[in-house]
């Protein structure tokens, strides 16, 4: 993290003094960014930068289901299963891509290359069944949609 400190002072910058619990959730998402999760040594060192206590990062950390506490594959993809994505069949795609990746939500592929993860709602209801491949959104799926996409991951 120590190398990212530059940034949180430009972002500090932006800031009236007294408002160090506001950089908890830019600085938690550059960390993330660069490292691809959030470790316990980065919360540690970010609670000690910013002067605030560690259960107010653990907070931040545990609220926003975009932020990960351990390393995800090359490949995230996160399905949404809330009601609409649910009532339009991605429960049976999920099964599929569990199947077809021999793993189950929370795990990663033994090559490392694919995790798996359901989010409780990814906001694109009008276009279920849905799921993130990383940060990019992919809306109407079927259970082809997903094998050619999977195809595409390099």
């Amino acid at each position: 993290m120590k190398h990212l400190l530059p940034e949180f002072e430009k972002l500090r910058e932006r800031f009236p003094a007294g408002f160090e619990s506001s950089l908890v959730l830019p600085c938690l998402r550059r960390i993330q960014e660069d490292r691809g999760y959030v470790s316990d040594e980065d919360i540690e060192e970010l609670a000690a930068y910013l002067g605030v206590p560690q259960i107010q990062i653990e907070e931040v950390l545990s609220f926003y289901t975009q932020f990960r506490r351990k390393p995800v594959g090359r490949w995230h993809l996160q399905f949404c299963h809330n009601v609409s994505c649910s009532m339009n069949g991605a429960e049976r795609i999920l099964a599929h891509v569990e199947k077809r990746l021999g793993i189950r939500p929370g795990q990663t592929t033994p090559d490392g290359r694919y995790t798996l993860s359901t989010a409780e709602c990814l906001g694109s209801c009008g276009t279920a069944p849905m799921m993130m491949v990383n940060d990019s959104y992919h809306e109407n799926l079927t259970c082809a949609r997903v094998d050619e996409l999977l195809e595409g991951l390099k």
